[in-house]
């Protein structure tokens, strides 16, 4: 008999915020040998998720354990430090799924509820950033019918191209 694997996708609590810092470091982990300039990025991730900067944090819960994380900006917010990577749309940030709860569905479940909230906040559009090397998640963008916006790519590094993408939400 095969087993179903639930996951229920809600707000976080202020008390899982410790969870949700977890999560996020061992998925974006996977990417420290591949990235020069980790140990930046890395102080980053964990600055952005100390923050109180207006954004919704969305998780994937399985069995009282987070499993999954994303911020989600509103179009008002100023996210990044660069003039060219900001936009009018929501911005989806730092999506993380667990390493254990990958394949599961877990990804996709917390971009689709982005494009819901966005979509009910009456956004045009909602944005994204992401670099190359991050492969499953720019496949799983393209599939959900994000494109590329070159116009908002930012290099934070110098070798460091970071990409901006873009899904209309218009019918």
């Amino acid at each position: 008999m095969d087993t179903i694997t639930t996951f229920q996708i809600r707000d976080a609590r202020p008390d899982e915020q410790d969870a949700i810092r977890e999560v996020t470091l061992a998925a974006y982990m996977q990417y420290a040998s591949l990235m020069p300039h980790w140990e930046a990025y890395r102080r980053n991730l964990l600055s952005i998720l100390a923050e109180d900067h207006g954004a919704a944090r969305i998780v994937a819960v399985q069995d009282d354990t987070i499993v999954g994380s994303v911020l989600l900006y509103p179009a008002s917010a100023n996210v990044y430090n660069d003039e060219n990577a900001n936009s009018d749309a929501p911005e989806m940030r730092l999506l993380a799924v667990a390493l254990a709860a990958r394949g599961m569905g877990v990804g996709s479940a917390l971009l689709l509820e982005c494009i819901r909230r966005a979509r009910e906040a009456g956004a045009s559009a909602l944005g994204l950033h992401t670099e190359d090397i991050m492969e499953a998640a720019v496949r799983m963008y393209r599939q959900a019918g994000f494109v590329r916006v070159p116009e908002l790519d930012f290099s934070p590094a110098e070798g460091v191209l970071v990409k901006g993408y873009r899904l209309s939400l218009e019918a």
